[in-house]
């Protein structure tokens, strides 16, 4: 990796590429301590502890713990994404119709995305500031003067910092190097790995009774060794790849006769984990508008226990969420239909494969067998840690850890892919010129 990075930096065009990508991420950091006007950000303090309050600030990089200007972080934008990815599964003719349009029907989807985004950001920032004012329990409110003028305020101010963090993530994505959405995020894992250490080492070692280190120091060991064991495997998983031969039925001059297509186990990546992780955080955030007037009654305490990570309900609906959109997206980045389109007008088939619906349907049940190892992969590095912080009573970071850093290699390992591909088509090119 590092030896990637020197080669990459010897290059300009690529040099610049990650440049841009390190100075779009420097602004979302700085953005990150830029708390929102008539907001007192110390009025969060007793809230951190809240199991939702973690994927909330994990999601956002720790904006959420400052409430800053990017506290909602992309994930309405994310959520926008799942809903108008699942509208154009045969729900909304129109949007199917954009969906096979190429270049243009993208652009028409991204638009609304974008709007669906503007709309979730903004209810979602008045829920959870409203929220988190009523639960403030101290005389230290988070909005100094709540009046509707103050939250809609505040609204249009989180909604503008959301927007802006899209776009910014679109920069990246365009002008830089990796994929925008999930390099901030990914950006704001890293930010809080020295803090979250720190943390750890004066909770386990500074302000405890000296009889009690043996056993956290055994606990620390015990870590290492399961963040070592997950990076390996995780590596492992999202680097494997199943092969398919492929055979061409004419044969051009100086090109092989048969090669193969690589299809992963995990063809996912990390995004399913990310979609989870903002499908359980948002309802949450919503729910907190209700919590002054519906704290304690039926309805409202199910709700709370289903979308909390850290009840056994939460970490269960969590689990199915990843195990899901890891088969829902490995169709979506595949797309079995197109593929086998695709090797017909190539004059290409599978060996002992019909071409065409046969194909379709090869291609179909081969990636379900492989999507169900990477979810069940997915999954259970994201629950382990869920249930070690339920069962030892550790700090709400260690439950987070597992998708922390399935998102931070996944990333990292996508990132590296592409720098790999820009110097290998500069190699090509150089070859060609």
């Amino acid at each position: 990796m590092f030896k990637l990075l020197k080669e990459a930096f010897k290059v300009k065009d690529i040099r610049s590429k990650l440049f841009i990508t390190i100075l779009i991420l420097a602004v979302f950091r700085l953005g990150a301590y830029v708390t929102v006007p008539g907001v007192n950000a110390a009025g969060l303090n007793e809230l951190s502890q809240l199991s939702f309050f973690g994927m909330l600030n994990m999601v956002s990089g720790s904006a959420m713990q400052n409430y800053s200007i990017f506290a909602l972080g992309v994930s309405p934008y994310i959520t926008a994404s799942i809903v108008i990815q699942l509208l154009q599964m045969d729900i909304v003719p129109r949007f199917v119709e954009w969906s096979k349009q190429g270049e243009v029907g993208r652009r028409k989807l991204n638009q609304a995305t974008r709007y669906l985004t503007l709309a979730l950001a903004f209810v979602q920032s008045i829920g959870i500031t409203a929220g988190f004012n009523q639960l403030s329990q101290t005389g230290m409110k988070l909005v100094e003067n709540p009046t509707v003028e103050t939250y809609l305020t505040i609204g249009v101010i989180l909604t503008g910092g959301t927007m802006l963090l899209t776009w910014m993530g679109e920069q990246i994505t365009e002008y830089g190097v990796g994929n925008g959405v999930s390099m901030i995020i990914f950006g704001g894992i890293i930010s809080r790995l020295p803090s979250g250490v720190i943390s750890l080492y004066q909770d386990w070692f500074v302000n405890v009774e000296k009889s009690e280190i043996l056993g956290h120091v055994f606990f620390a060991l015990l870590l290492l060794a399961a963040v070592l064991i997950v990076v390996t495997i995780a590596t492992f998983v999202q680097q494997a790849e199943r092969k398919i031969p492929i055979q061409y039925t004419k044969r051009v001059s100086g090109a092989p006769s048969n090669s193969y297509l690589p299809l992963k186990v995990n063809a996912a990546g990390v995004i399913p984990v990310i979609f989870a992780s903002s499908l359980i955080a948002t309802p949450n955030a919503l729910l907190q508008f209700f919590a002054a007037k519906h704290s304690g009654e039926g309805w409202f305490d199910v709700m709370g226990q289903l979308f909390s990570y850290s009840t056994i309900p939460g970490a269960t609906l969590y689990t199915l969420l990843i195990v899901g959109f890891t088969f829902f997206y490995a169709f979506v980045q595949v797309n079995p239909e197109k593929l086998a389109e695709n090797l017909q007008k190539q004059g290409s088939y599978i060996p002992s494969v019909r071409p065409g619906h046969g194909t379709e349907q090869y291609i179909s049940d081969l990636l379900k067998r492989l999507s169900t190892v990477g979810a069940l992969f997915l999954g259970l590095i994201s629950l382990l840690p869920i249930v070690a912080q339920m069962v030892w009573k550790l700090p709400n970071s260690i439950g987070l850890g597992g998708t922390s850093l399935l998102i931070v290699i996944g990333v990292a390992l996508e990132t590296a892919k592409q720098l790999e591909g820009l110097m290998l088509k500069r190699k090509y090119v150089g070859f060609i010129h």
